[in-house]
């Protein structure tokens, strides 16, 4: 008989959602269910599909990528409960429904409805552990005026910034469009706020392009974030841990698009990643040290992804954005960076796992 002890972790992996991110998300959880350890975990895969519905997935894990798991000859309806007395999924059937029990979440997801609060207030309420940021760090981390506005609180140095809502454009353009050009040096990055993966982001060179770039950011969030450009390198820092964090080796991208886009991230492939990143030692331990010190400040719990620029000429360390549920694609460079650091991918989501527990464990 098996002890107690040595029982598998029923493990759920959420992927999918209703985001801009989907398919990105699908990406992530591929490289994450054919990397855990069936030895260690019983798991089962909740899709869900961009209008929002919660599947039960009993399929191969390569169908992901494409979509073709929504099928319905592998799917059935299912989604978590918020009543913790039921500590996890609730399967429709037929004859009614099945609870099945959880041990862990390991929410896949990337952008609107995955890594903004949205679905970690629901595993608070659910009293299951979830790997991953709480419902505020998330929330904050997601939205790049908050965290802007945050991290100048704590003098972490930041690229010069504006934000206002997609609605005052509509109203008066020419008034932040002068805002912009008297505040910011072109070129400026034009960003929804609460967006991933570069989604809805442009460089605009000059004024005349600011309509366009501000409509496609205004498409993904009523919100808009804009920022002054900065030349230097483009580096990367992945942190781990509860209250107790560790900074990753320092990576470098080499884009290989006018910045590192969406399709030079997930599609193309053709970046080139430098780990670790071609800086002097000195410079490289200031970026971990303020990775960790921008995950504490912001409330982070499990896992983030700091990025950061390093100037040209006088090497200043300035901080880009923080994600809170980075691509944990097989080209991504958060895996890559434990990975530099000693540690497989098949480690790293052991790791995750254990966090999640040891972090719901002190929370009582």
């Amino acid at each position: 008989m098996i002890n107690s002890a040595e029982q598998k972790k029923r493990l759920a992996v959420l992927f999918g959602g209703a985001s801009s991110e989907h398919e990105v998300s699908l990406m992530s959880a591929t490289s994450i269910l054919e990397n855990l350890d069936r030895e260690k975990y019983e798991i089962f895969m909740i899709g869900i599909t961009k209008k929002g519905k919660w599947l039960l997935y009993t399929g191969p894990v390569s169908s992901l990528r494409d979509g073709s798991w929504e099928k319905p000859e592998y799917t059935a309806p299912a989604f978590l409960s918020p009543d913790p007395t039921v500590h996890g999924l609730l399967l429709l059937k037929k004859e009614g429904a099945e609870v099945l029990r959880l041990d862990c979440v390991f929410p896949a997801l990337h952008g609107k409805n995955g890594e903004d609060g949205t679905v970690q207030g629901l595993l608070q309420l659910s009293g299951i552990p979830y790997v991953g940021c709480n419902t505020l760090s998330s929330a904050v981390c997601m939205d790049k005026a908050v965290t802007h506005t945050l991290l100048s609180a704590a003098n972490i140095e930041q690229a010069h910034y504006l934000w206002f809502y997609a609605d005052r454009f509509d109203a008066a353009p020419d008034t932040i469009k002068s805002k912009i050009e008297a505040r910011l040096s072109f070129p400026v990055f034009v960003k929804p706020a609460n967006a991933g993966s570069s989604v809805g982001v442009s460089k605009v060179e000059r004024r005349e392009d600011l309509d366009a770039a501000i409509r496609k950011a205004a498409a993904e969030d009523f919100k808009i974030v804009v920022e002054e450009g900065i030349v230097g390198q483009e580096v990367e820092c992945a942190v781990l841990g509860n209250r107790e964090a560790d900074a990753s080796p320092v990576g470098e991208i080499g884009a290989s698009a006018v910045f590192y886009d969406y399709d030079d991230k997930y599609v193309n492939g053709t970046s080139q990643l430098f780990i670790p990143a071609r800086l002097e030692p000195e410079i490289a331990e200031k970026i971990r040290q303020t990775a960790v010190r921008a995950y504490r400040w912001l409330g982070c719990s499990g896992l983030a992804r700091v990025d950061f620029f390093v100037t040209e000429g006088d090497h200043r360390v300035v901080l880009n954005e923080i994600n809170t549920l980075p691509g944990f694609t097989s080209i991504s460079m958060y895996p890559k960076l434990w990975m530099e650091a000693g540690m497989s991918y098949s480690e790293l989501l052991d790791r995750l796992i254990a966090l999640a527990l040891q972090k719901k464990a002190a929370q009582g």
